[in-house]
């Protein structure tokens, strides 16, 4: 996608090697900010707090930082230290573990003294691989909001978090298929959750639909069923950050209650669904999927531009009052009208997931 006329991914290795490159995501939408990383260290770091997000962009970034922690080490002992350093890191999103399994498994018959360039290029595959699912993905929903477009002109698309190209490698998951309409000429608009308590919407989605030129409109998160009872919302797109055997999606907080509207209103809820976030070890999404609790300073303070220029970070909640910061929440298959995949689209249950990715399904069996 691009920034101004020039296009950028979310992650690439420095230009001088050795290090990687990320766009710094808690500085949007005020500061565009590039950092460098280089260490296993710097890596988890970025993945833990969140300067890069969204789970095809975590499952990038352990990648990268396994070629780091080579660097550091090259042993047996290496790849278990890089591994334990960034799993750690954000426990829900399953890209972070299926990238650094495969990278592992990748690296240990290796000899120590290839492991280096074997990283780096295992790193740079699993990214254009991210980049190819995820424009396959946009060409796969396209025909769904063709279908609408035929019978109404304008199609109202409402998604929340950010499940564009700042939540992967490149095009986005929910906002593929948006990006690929737009540029198809057809008359599209996004109403953008704002997604609190950290604002990835307001923050990230309206940014970068902004950069590209896609109309959209911010909303608090609780005017969605609104919308959908008076005819605006023709169909929900979210991301997913893994999604269960028989269909259960987890993503973030609030998902669930937009599924429940859209199931009232008769609005279709499509998740956009990349192959490496299928859990088929893990069935009923809510009994069986950790869900991160992060910090009470993300609920509690908000982070904006004064209008001096200055940004500035505010409290908004009562001294003393305990806060719950609950990261994820799952929505069941049962109110999810497709999914979205590389291959095609599918209905959210085991056979449908189970025929559309057999080698995955047989190798969780």
């Amino acid at each position: 996608m691009k920034i101004d006329g020039k296009p950028f991914r979310t992650i690439w290795p420095a230009a001088s090697g050795g290090s990687v490159e990320i766009i710094d995501q808690t500085k949007f939408p005020h500061r565009f900010e590039i950092v460098t990383l280089h260490s296993t260290a710097d890596a988890a770091h970025a993945i833990k707090a969140m300067l890069v997000r969204g789970a095809p962009l975590i499952g990038a970034t352990a990648a990268y930082g396994m070629a780091l922690a080579m660097q550091e080490d090259a042993s047996d002992t290496g790849i278990e230290r890089g591994y334990q350093t960034l799993v750690v890191t954000r426990p829900t999103a399953i890209n972070l573990k299926w990238a650094l399994d495969r990278v592992s498994a990748a690296l240990r018959p290796v000899p120590a003294t290839q492991r280096v360039a074997a990283a780096w290029a295992l790193a740079a595959e699993i990214a254009d691989e991210d980049v190819a699912i995820n424009e396959a993905i946009g060409l796969n929903g396209l025909p769904l909001l063709e279908a609408i477009a035929a019978k109404k002109g304008r199609v109202n698309v409402l998604t929340h978090c950010n499940a564009g190209w700042l939540a992967t490698v490149d095009w986005g998951t929910a906002t593929a298929p948006i990006y690929k309409a737009f540029d198809k000429g057809l008359d599209i608009h996004v109403w953008v959750d704002e997604t609190r308590p950290r604002n990835q919407g307001a923050s990230l989605t309206a940014w970068e639909l902004g950069r590209h030129g896609v109309p959209h409109t911010v909303i608090p998160d609780n005017s969605g069923g609104h919308l959908m009872q008076h005819g605006e919302v023709d169909i929900v797109i979210v991301g997913t950050d893994r999604t269960t055997a028989r269909g259960d999606v987890c993503n973030k907080i609030g998902t669930y209650l937009k599924a429940l509207a859209a199931h009232d209103n008769g609005v279709p809820f499509y998740v956009a669904l990349p192959s490496p976030t299928i859990d088929f070890n893990v069935d009923d999404g809510v009994k069986e999927i950790p869900i991160e609790e992060r910090g009470a300073e993300e609920v509690a303070t908000m982070t904006g531009l004064t209008a001096d220029g200055r940004i500035e970070t505010v409290r908004i909640v009562p001294a003393g009052s305990p806060v719950a910061n609950h990261a994820f929440d799952v929505t069941p298959a049962r109110y999810v009208t497709g999914l979205i995949t590389e291959r095609g689209v599918c209905a959210a249950t085991r056979p449908a997931l189970a025929a559309m990715f057999p080698e995955r399904a047989k190798a969780a069996a």
